[in-house]
């Protein structure tokens, strides 16, 4: 019970409230603060001598509540959440969020191709274009999902973004007349920066990784009461990704496998719950930014390094906690690819077909084109191409 125990201040007594019960209520992200601030406290007071305490720290330790256990249970409460969240991730949610997003985004279209066009053995593949999505990727669907799901207050919407993200947030919240803020590192491409700017954003530089305009945002979220807009670890997010393979099995039924790229893990998380199961999900990674190989070695979301041609977009720290169960159920394995594989695929599809791809809008298929996934005869492969946000091809003083 929450400060119910022996020598519990009787002001502080709850009958009928669990402690459970009460942190059941918190949301996850918050939980999670609450979380490491308190075992930080804990950890404080219980190497500080007795004699050194506060009183109301020494209040705080001796009486209000025992604390190791009120750690474990939250803890686990915070585990119990983030699986409720994952089973809200569904087929039926997913087509839910595609009758509300629908008049924001676009249904992107299908290029149908033979392997041998690109020197490879004869088969047929298929291209989903999502590059012609609004914001030039395939993020513009969580942005509007959590806009239009969620209540965006007063203050706006924050994001923390390698670039993608951040200009589909700016251009919803555009489109809906929604304040915006958007935190990126350094490395974001000036492509990327300048769309984020032209959709009327308020665009902020913090640090050389996405993990530092992550902290960033969210100083900025706890300081204004904006409401952020995770990247790739929000319900929300991935129900809006999700809506790819809502289009993808309506368009293309019979594909046996899918290609996805794979960053933070919105993306092919959305899709593999979308499929569950009903067609195979290969996750394609750089070698210099391997979060969701990682996390498969270790069975949990776990530290990667974050480099390579690609960090821009497909470079976390680590892929997010809602997506790694559905990624273990539903995503077959990861394939790893190399700068120049990508670098080759970026040139491969706009010499052959004339589609511009970012490095990490083309890593899906740089695992066709160099061989790291080699379909079986007959398997009818289809390839996500997520991202166009690059100024790889230019046309100033060109007629």
């Amino acid at each position: 019970m929450l400060a119910s125990g022996r020598g519990a201040h009787p002001q502080l007594r709850r009958d009928d409230l669990t402690t459970g019960a009460v942190l059941d209520q918190i949301p996850v992200n918050l939980l999670a603060k609450m979380l490491s601030r308190l075992a930080r406290s804990v950890q404080y007071l219980q190497a500080a001598p007795a004699g050194q305490r506060t009183q109301s720290e020494f209040y705080i330790h001796s009486v209000i509540f025992p604390i190791n256990e009120f750690l474990s249970t939250a803890e686990a409460l915070e585990g119990r959440a983030i699986m409720r969240q994952i089973r809200e991730i569904s087929r039926e949610r997913i087509a839910a969020t595609d009758a509300e997003i629908r008049r924001y985004v676009r249904w992107t279209p299908l290029l149908k191709a033979d392997l041998a066009d690109f020197w490879l053995p004869s088969a047929p593949v298929i291209f989903k274009l999502e590059m012609l999505q609004h914001s030039g990727s395939f993020k513009a669907r969580g942005a509007f999902a959590n806009l239009l799901l969620r209540k965006p207050p007063a203050a706006g919407v924050v994001a923390a973004s390698g670039g993608n993200h951040g200009a589909a947030v700016a251009y919803a919240a555009q489109r809906l007349g929604v304040p915006a803020t958007i935190f990126v590192p350094d490395i974001t491409s000036p492509a990327k920066a300048e769309r984020i700017r032209n959709y009327g954003a308020r665009l902020v530089i913090a640090g050389s990784r996405y993990a530092d305009a992550l902290a960033a945002s969210e100083s900025h979220a706890e300081q204004t009461g904006a409401m952020p807009v995770h990247a790739y670890d929000q319900a929300e997010t991935l129900l809006g990704q999700g809506t790819v393979g809502l289009e993808l099995e309506h368009d293309a039924p019979d594909i046996d496998t899918l290609l996805v790229a794979v960053g933070g893990g919105g993306l092919i998380g959305g899709i593999a719950a979308w499929y569950s199961g009903l067609v195979r999900i290969v996750a394609v990674e750089p070698e210099q930014s391997p979060t969701l190989h990682a996390a498969l070695a270790a069975g949990k979301p776990v530290d990667a390094p974050a480099g390579g041609l690609a960090a821009d977009s497909l470079a976390p720290r680590r892929v997010g906690e809602l997506m790694f169960p559905i990624a273990q159920a539903h995503v077959e394995r990861s394939v790893l690819v190399s700068d120049d594989a990508i670098r080759q695929a970026q040139i491969a599809l706009w010499s052959t077909l004339r589609v511009v791809a970012e490095p990490g809008g083309a890593a899906a298929f740089a695992a066709l084109l160099s061989g790291g996934y080699r379909p079986a005869p007959r398997e009818r492969v289809a390839v996500l191409l997520c991202g166009a946000n690059t100024t790889a091809v230019n046309f100033e003083g060109q007629t």
